[in-house]
């Protein structure tokens, strides 16, 4: 039987899953044949995660995982499973690629010239860019003739009034792309679909989505487009996150380069692996450890946390002009009813009534019945996302 696979790489994990090609047709109909994660790459404990399409885990042979595991290695694992499944071929590839430049705001099918002009954007997102690219020789390598397509995090962005894209810098800089480009589209376009099947009969013309993981970030979308987002130019632009330091003043960074002799390496090392809430903690970039925590570092970091998100919703509320729904989505925002709430305390200004129970218990609304503004734990699929687009690229949908 024919497959998608999807990958979604990172600096210490490889995502994959398996979508046949039967339900292939469209978003609702996709379902995966298997989900799995390497963790603990590059350094870390590596850790395999597989699960069948319901969810279930299960345990299948890929050999032993050794001390150290490096992502071609995760890769070389994979590749060999796969190849010994008796009952399944790839028709495709589709990869999570993190930044897509000014060029590409639409999926497309790799070359070697398109995968080195997006290898050039390595500098815009240091963290994920080369670990999204780097599966593609590998594969190209073993099946020369298995289509990979590119799938963009910029790209739901990328209709962004010109407005909310650029910033104030002199106008030759602004041509030559230094512009706010916005990330986790995938997840956010994901959302964006799902919408009806969850809202019903609900307003949905002016819908904030606050995608809350390791990376976070927050998206004002009217009427089914982006209109503003608090990711901008890099991925460290925002509100704080695991490690990376979320929005500074620029005059900061200067001070650090000018006056305490920070150099760019140092300098990015501090902002993007030592900040954030492990920085802010000292304990753990982890939020479900902080929030087990009785230290008082732990909770200043939460609360700056939650803070900062409450203060990026005001923002993209008057971006809209106004909110109707409030959406919580990715592994915090799903799963760390904690910080849901204090978030949603701080947005009673809007309108936004809390029901305690049911956030407690990771309801799909959290919201009362007749609170003004609706809020909602949706749970993201950048994989079926990803999938959805590969079949399209190459024409199996």
């Amino acid at each position: 039987m024919s497959h998608i696979l999807t990958l979604n790489s990172g600096s210490s994990s490889l995502k994959f899953a398996l979508y046949p090609l039967t339900g292939a047709d469209s978003l609702d109909t996709l379902t995966p044949r298997y989900r799995g994660m390497f963790s603990g790459l590059n350094g870390g404990t590596p850790r395999l995660k597989l699960q069948d399409g319901e969810g279930r885990p299960m345990t299948m042979d890929m050999g032993e995982l050794p001390a150290r595991l490096e992502l071609p290695d995760a890769m070389a694992h994979l590749l060999s499973w796969l190849d010994e499944l008796p009952d399944l071929s790839l028709a495709a590839v589709g990869h999570r690629v993190v930044h897509g430049g000014r060029d590409y705001h639409q999926p497309v099918a790799l070359t070697p010239e398109i995968t080195a002009e997006l290898g050039e954007l390595e500098s815009l997102a240091p963290l994920h860019q080369p670990f999204c690219l780097a599966p593609v020789a590998p594969l190209a390598e073993r099946h020369p003739d298995l289509p990979q397509v590119a799938c963009f995090d910029t790209a739901f962005h990328a209709n962004q009034p010109e407005v909310a894209r650029q910033f104030a810098l002199p106008r030759e800089m602004t041509q030559r792309g230094l512009i706010r480009y916005g990330f986790h589209g995938l997840s956010y376009d994901y959302i964006n679909r799902v919408l009806p099947r969850h809202l019903g009969d609900a307003r949905r013309e002016r819908v904030i989505v606050a995608h809350l993981g390791n990376g976070a970030s927050l998206c004002a979308i009217r009427n089914g487009t982006s209109v503003a987002s608090t990711m901008g130019f890099t991925a460290i632009e925002g509100m704080p996150m695991g490690t990376r330091s979320g929005s500074l003043d620029p005059g900061l960074v200067l001070h650090l380069i000018q006056q305490e002799g920070m150099s760019a390496e140092a300098l990015s090392e501090v902002l993007y692996k030592r900040s954030g809430l492990l920085g802010v903690s000292g304990i753990s970039s982890d939020m479900r450890e902080l929030l087990e925590s009785d230290a008082p570092e732990a909770r200043e970091a939460v609360e700056l946390y939650t803070y900062r998100a409450v203060c990026e919703i005001g923002s993209l509320a008057a971006a809209l002009g106004g909110l109707d729904q409030l959406v919580f989505t990715a592994g915090i925002g799903e799963h760390a009813a904690p910080v849901r709430e204090a978030i949603c305390r701080g947005c009673e200004w809007l309108g936004l009534e809390l029901d305690s129970d049911a956030n407690h218990r990771d309801a799909d609304r959290i919201s009362t019945a007749d609170s003004r503004v609706g809020a909602w734990v949706i749970p993201t699929d950048e994989e079926r996302m990803i999938a959805c687009y590969t079949a399209q690229v190459v024409g199996l949908a």
